[in-house]
């Protein structure tokens, strides 16, 4: 009679005791859940951050570039060009020696989306100098497959199919060259536009002293 009490209080013991464990175990599970789902806040905020250097360093390299090719460069004497270029050149270089890169994570099918979708702009990059107007309409039209605001012209709906198959950080990408390379050709036809009118100005100025 004495030893079933004992075994009764041996077997509660045992039980608190497995208890006091699965409460303690699901607490240290609850702490690290949440630990891990802290870090996780802190490294896409990482990459955020990274993410926007890249961006940084794209646009710096871009404003230096224009500079040097800018209208104001080429109305100014050699020697004041010169030590700018000789200043553009070294901020360039100092913002080339910045390496950031952020890697995406992409399946085979996101992988080959990112492929095609290269392919397609390059080939109209390839073809700006033959028509250049043309290349410029085709690319406001992968611009517009790629925007949510209503575009102002046609969708390339093919591509717009490419890019929806691309992870989301690549379709971020996609959007930023193309508009880039559609700032780069509107600064490119105001130039040619201001030098047409100066050959005007030029061309009439010269007809007007012969008369």
């Amino acid at each position: 009679a004495q030893q079933q009490p004992q075994q009764q209080q041996q077997s509660g013991g045992q039980l608190r005791g497995r208890f006091y464990r699965s409460t303690s175990m699901a607490d240290r599970s609850s702490r690290l859940l949440e630990n891990l789902d802290q870090l996780e806040l802190r490294v896409e905020a990482f990459r955020d951050a990274a993410s926007a250097m890249e961006q940084e360093k794209e646009i710096l390299l871009e404003m230096i570039h224009n500079i040097q090719n800018s209208q104001d460069m080429r109305h100014i004497s050699e020697g004041e060009r010169e030590e700018l270029n000789l200043t553009a050149n070294r901020l360039m270089g100092r913002t080339l020696t910045v390496e950031v890169s952020v890697e995406t994570i992409r399946n085979a099918q996101q992988q080959e989306s990112l492929l095609h979708a290269t392919k397609m702009i390059d080939e109209i990059v390839n073809k700006l100098l033959d028509d250049l107007e043309d290349a410029k309409m085709r690319l406001m039209s992968l611009y517009g497959a790629c925007t949510s605001d209503v575009p102002a012209g046609p969708i390339d709906q093919k591509f717009q199919s490419v890019v929806i198959g691309c992870a989301i950080e690549d379709q971020k990408k996609i959007k930023r060259r193309l508009e880039t390379l559609l700032r780069n050709l509107e600064n490119s036809e105001k130039s040619i536009t201001l030098l047409e009118h100066q050959k005007s100005s030029i061309r009439q100025s010269c007809n007007s002293k012969q008369d």
